[in-house]
């Protein structure tokens, strides 16, 4: 057969056609990699809360300090109960080397004291912007 009516792929001579996808696969590790790697991840409270309703409300961004506060009173950090006592130290932590909001979700049912207690807490560890999370109305 003349060279001119080479069939492509013929098994005598080898696949001229073939293609290499290891470095293909190698550059689709490499971004899965760098995406995970950058990617943050948001860290719940950790306990089902149902939030009071407010007519005005506003969106935060997404990297806050999220502390829970159950109907029962007891508070909530990633998944964690800390208790009034431990929020300070919590919220001190978290924002020593990333200054960051902290987000009060508090239960519709939770004594008022236990909110305000949690709120002066954050503050006190050094947050300057504290806010209690609400659902629109």
């Amino acid at each position: 057969m003349s060279k001119r009516f080479q069939r492509f792929g013929d098994p005598e001579e080898g696949s001229p056609l073939a293609i290499d996808i290891a470095p293909l696969i190698d550059c689709v590790f490499i971004l899965l990699i760098f995406f995970i790697v950058t990617t943050h991840f948001v860290e719940e409270t950790g306990v089902e809360i149902n939030k009071p309703r407010a007519a005005t409300q506003q969106d935060l961004e997404s990297e806050c300090i999220l502390i829970g506060v159950t109907r029962g009173g007891q508070v909530y950090y990633g998944g964690r109960e800390i208790g009034v006592e431990g929020v300070r130290a919590t919220v001190a932590r978290l924002i020593k080397h990333d200054p960051r909001a902290v987000i009060i979700q508090a239960d519709q049912e939770t004594p008022t004291q236990v909110t305000v207690s949690v709120l002066d807490e954050a503050k006190l560890g050094g947050s300057k912007n504290v806010f209690v999370s609400t659902i629109n109305e």
